[in-house]
């Protein structure tokens, strides 16, 4: 089984000792991490030291983020293909479709900038938002990310039967 953390819109300037220790918990069992952008500074990809790291910038990443990642990306993860992009380009109604259209042969679509953390299936295609990292959801809602578990005994894709995600809320460090 491959456990793959994956988190978006982070808004932050630099990695600091708390975001490094929530995400050290939060992915403890994780081997892969995938950013879909907003990172705001390419630093916040130090807390991932150890892992395999999957990122793209965000309309809101610096300058130097943004020249230093992709706009978007297609990987291979146990024989599942998926897709990564922030979405910030174009009206929000519409994410979902620009990135089927982006990607069309991808198993799983990850994307972030709406700030609205969603997993459904569209047809075999598994569409996963894991909102905000830093709880700048609306009306102060938590944060949240999402874990893809992957099972890569499955011989590659059978109707995505090998692949599952669930949405959840950031718990604070004490």
């Amino acid at each position: 089984m491959i456990r793959v953390g994956i988190l978006s819109d982070t808004h932050m300037n630099n990695c600091t000792d708390e975001f490094r220790r929530q995400v050290e918990m939060i992915f403890a069992e994780c081997s892969i991490i995938i950013h879909a952008g907003d990172l705001t500074d390419i630093s916040v990809l130090n807390a991932f030291s150890g892992k395999e790291v999957h990122a793209v910038h965000g309309n809101m990443c610096n300058s130097g983020t943004q020249q230093l990642l992709p706009i978007s990306k297609l990987l291979t993860i146990g024989g599942y293909r998926i897709g990564l992009y922030h979405g910030a380009w174009g009206p929000r109604p519409t994410i979902e479709e620009r990135a089927w259209a982006l990607f069309p042969k991808a198993d799983c679509i990850v994307y972030g900038h709406s700030h609205k953390a969603v997993c459904h299936r569209i047809g075999d295609v598994l569409f996963i938002n894991p909102g905000t990292f830093q709880s700048t959801g609306p009306h102060g809602a938590a944060g949240t990310y999402a874990i893809l578990e992957i099972d890569d005994s499955a011989n590659g894709p059978t109707a995505n039967n090998g692949m599952h995600a669930a949405i959840h809320e950031v718990q604070r460090l004490s």
